[in-house]
């Protein structure tokens, strides 16, 4: 079994316009760092962030060179401070868990990765670190409850069953796996990595002018793979059901806030349960921050349960001025007066 605290990386990104130049600048760092030639590649970016101090991208790639370095506390006030200048990003969130696991400080990294999540809620690399973190948790837990009591079977099956989980027993440090590498534009957020170094390596960057950006749109979705269809009036609703959700999309990249909430139906279970009201806020919040976004949608599959219940799952890109992400969502729909409303979104 994996080692539950030293998995590869996710990209899930930070993506900030760029000019030939800047682009070409944190290529050559960024392979610098990847050769090896930290204490060069560490100069340069002092030279960069010298005459651009807010760029996020730079100051990301400052961390990771910081990180590679093993000079986790000069890292850990890079993205303490990028956290700061930028709440909505929940990668530096992710980082710092990442260096305060690596220190041993387990409730630090909780407390930084519910951050993330909080801003990003469907950041799987975070919840992913942060169940790695609720396990080292749990195993000091018994471990401690086991030198109280070492009679206590119940603590010695659960300990055992959480060391076979992360590979080598509670006790035993473990080389942290490196992270995938990911273009530079594209930033990799680290994983949680046991006691030792915690590593995570950016790969080469885009070179050349940003391409103007599209008009925002939806991606068109793709036909509904034949398993998912029942026959006919199913094929009649399926198709509904595509353009329910193409339309929710399309009104999203079109940062169309009345008509994207439009789409979700009265009685919409909202994340944790919160407040109708504090939810619809936050999306709006969310929705008119960038300056642009752009949703595609790939590979949908329709699930009819009856006449007024279904699913809808695909694979969501989110980009944005300020963000990139990806990931598998379902749609849960319900049909009211006719119309065709979410009532649950489920991201897997």
């Amino acid at each position: 079994m994996h080692p539950l605290l030293c998995r590869t990386a996710v990209a899930l990104s930070l993506v900030f316009a760029a000019a030939a130049v800047h682009a070409d600048e944190l290529q050559d760092i960024n392979r610098m760092m990847r050769q090896g030639q930290l204490p060069q590649s560490l100069e340069r970016i002092d030279k960069f962030l010298a005459g651009k101090p807010r760029d996020a991208q730079g100051r990301f790639l400052k961390g990771l060179i910081l990180t590679e370095m093993n000079r986790p506390a000069e890292a850990i006030q890079v993205f303490q401070k990028l956290s700061e200048d930028y709440p909505e990003l929940p990668e530096p969130y992710n980082n710092l868990a990442v260096l305060y696991a690596s220190q041993g400080q387990y409730e630090k990294a909780r407390v930084a990765l519910e951050s993330s999540i909080r801003t990003h809620p469907s950041y799987a690399t975070a919840h992913e670190n942060l169940g790695d973190i609720y396990a080292k948790l749990a195993s000091q837990a018994y471990d401690k409850a086991l030198q109280l009591d070492s009679s206590n079977t119940g603590a010695k099956t659960k300990l055992a069953m959480i060391g076979e989980l992360i590979g080598g027993g509670t006790r035993a440090a473990r080389a942290p796996a490196r992270a995938e590498p990911a273009k530079i534009a594209e930033a990799a957020p680290a994983k949680v990595a046991d006691a030792g170094k915690a590593s995570a390596v950016a790969g080469a960057a885009k070179s050349g002018a940003e391409p103007r950006a599209p008009e925002p749109r939806a991606a068109e979705p793709k036909a509904t793979e034949p398993g998912a269809k029942a026959a006919g009036s199913h094929d009649a609703e399926s198709d509904e059901l595509l353009k329910t959700v193409h339309a929710w999309a399309n009104a999203w990249a079109r940062k169309d806030v009345s008509g994207y909430l439009a789409h979700y139906a009265k009685d919409f279970k909202t994340p944790k349960d919160e407040a109708r009201g504090d939810w619809e806020k936050g999306r709006k919040q969310r929705i008119s921050a960038p300056k642009k976004i752009e949703i595609g949608i790939e590979s949908p599959k329709v699930s009819i349960d009856s006449d007024s219940t279904a699913s809808v799952s695909f694979r969501q890109i989110y980009r944005s001025d300020v963000i990139k992400t990806s990931g598998t969502k379902t749609l849960v729909m319900v049909k009211a007066n006719g119309k065709w409303l979410i009532r649950e979104e489920r991201v897997n």
